[in-house]
């Protein structure tokens, strides 16, 4: 109650700004028409997803849900001005929804941040395997990878490295669990080897932006990744990382790559590079404030002058 409150608050601030910059919706599991009669009505709307959020609702298991909010996020997207959406999985759906204006967005991160620590990783031990992630996405895509991702680390003599899973601390004597927090994560991604991004070809996975899989390569890994959605537009097979399908694609590469370390520090520099020149933010950062200021300046039917002043509310849970 304290977070929508407190959302409540903001919304009635962004009343005054020049453009509302909001992340997926204002107000989650609340009706679109109570939601809509909320947001500021004289500010241009833009709406920002790199989420299937709308799968939240359209797939729940109960049918009321279904039936009361299924299209909600459609109707933010139909009311906003401009709708950014990290790939075009997403901005299909904004267009099908009816959003007069779509501009796809990578995700990105601050290359900067990522770059190769003044004192190099020691890379005399164990190859490393890692991931990086939530316990949602730790318990949807890669418990069902473990049997063989473990099974590979033996014989290979690698380790697995685990971020931020929630996985219990004695699960495997070959897996590292790590809690995850923002001021090492960078750290623990640097003493990875090899990065991974399993996915299942599911509606959720399709509307994924590949967020850990641009971390991995802006700290100068090899990654492997299931062809699913963005992923297969973000790994060059062959060039930064592999694509793999199924378990025997899956063995074979992280084979290919545990066995060569020349192979790897090649595809994790063409990986880095990659990011550099196209998700990172500081390639976008100014892309994404010049959106905004066309959408500020073009306004809507008696909205305040065009000098932009956003309000950006980040985060897709009151709470955040």
């Amino acid at each position: 109650l304290r977070a929508y409150a407190r959302r409540l608050g903001d919304l009635g601030r962004a009343r005054a700004a020049d453009v509302l910059w909001l992340e997926k919706e204002a107000l989650p599991w609340v009706p679109p028409a109570l939601e809509s009669a909320l947001l500021p009505r004289r500010v241009p709307l833009v709406t920002d997803y790199d989420d299937a959020v709308f799968h939240r609702y359209d797939l729940h298991r109960r049918a009321a849900v279904r039936r009361l909010l299924g299209r909600k996020i459609d109707r933010v997207m139909a009311a906003s001005d401009l709708v950014m959406a990290g790939n075009a999985y997403l901005a299909d759906r904004a267009r099908a929804a009816g959003a007069p204006r779509v501009e796809i967005v990578p995700t990105v991160v601050e290359a900067a941040r990522y770059a190769a620590p003044a004192t190099p990783v020691d890379r005399n031990g164990a190859p490393v395997i890692g991931w990086i992630g939530s316990p949602s996405t730790w318990r949807e895509y890669m418990v069902p990878m473990l049997p063989m991702l473990t099974d590979v680390a033996r014989r290979s003599g690698a380790r697995l490295r685990v971020v931020g899973s929630g996985a219990r601390p004695d699960l495997d004597p070959l897996v590292d669990v790590l809690p995850w927090t923002e001021a090492d994560e960078v750290a623990r991604i640097h003493e990875m080897d090899i990065g991974i991004m399993p996915l299942d070809d599911s509606p959720w996975a399709r509307g994924k932006c590949g967020y850990k899989l641009i971390q991995y390569m802006a700290a100068g890994l090899p990654v492997i990744a299931s062809p699913v959605g963005v992923n297969a537009e973000i790994v060059e097979h062959g060039v930064n990382g592999l694509l793999a399908r199924d378990a025997d694609e899956w063995r074979d590469a992280l084979a290919t790559l545990l066995a060569d370390p020349a192979l790897r520090a090649r595809m994790g520099a063409a990986g880095r590079r990659r990011v550099e020149e196209r998700y990172s933010a500081e390639v976008w950062g100014p892309r994404i404030a010049e959106l905004l200021h066309e959408v500020a300046a073009r306004g809507r039917p008696g909205a305040r002058g065009a000098s932009p002043r956003a309000a950006a509310h980040k985060g897709a849970t009151p709470d955040t």
